[in-house]
């Protein structure tokens, strides 16, 4: 009898953390989906799409850019808003092959900076510091 209900117990247990584990790692995968394309190629699939381009340009020492990596751009609603109005693109601006280019061009001097830019680079919006999601969402909201 003991050892039934140590089982149903364990039981109980390991399938409250599985499911914990499932719905923390879907919540992982929510928010913006970033894009492996270089600048070029984005450019070349933001004509296509009509859409514009979002570009996340950071550093990898920057603490902000890490704190909003880790919660404003894993937020479900900014995900759903950001993934289907842009392409979306994370450049580290100092390692990236793309990186030096558009710090260059869009004059980023400081991290984060996000930038939107339409299909031949010109700059729409430039926003520079942390971001909480709200305010993401106000920023893809500005923009027509």
């Amino acid at each position: 009898m003991k050892t039934s209900i140590r089982v149903a117990i364990f039981s109980f247990i390991a399938t409250i953390l599985l499911v914990s584990f499932q719905l923390g790692k879907s919540k992982d995968n929510s928010g913006i989906e970033f894009s492996t394309l270089t600048f070029e190629q984005a450019k070349t699939k933001a004509k296509a799409s009509n859409q514009l381009i979002f570009i996340d340009a950071y550093a990898s020492w920057c603490g902000p850019c890490k704190k909003m990596a880790a919660s404003s751009f894993k937020d479900a609603a900014v995900g759903e808003l950001f993934n289907n109005k842009f392409i979306n693109l994370k450049v580290d601006c100092e390692l990236d092959a793309d990186g030096l280019e558009i710090a260059r061009l869009y004059k980023v001097r400081a991290y984060p900076t996000l930038l939107i830019v339409d299909s031949q680079g010109n700059l729409k919006k430039k926003v520079v510091g942390f971001q909480s999601a709200e305010r993401l969402i106000e920023l893809a909201n500005s923009i027509e």
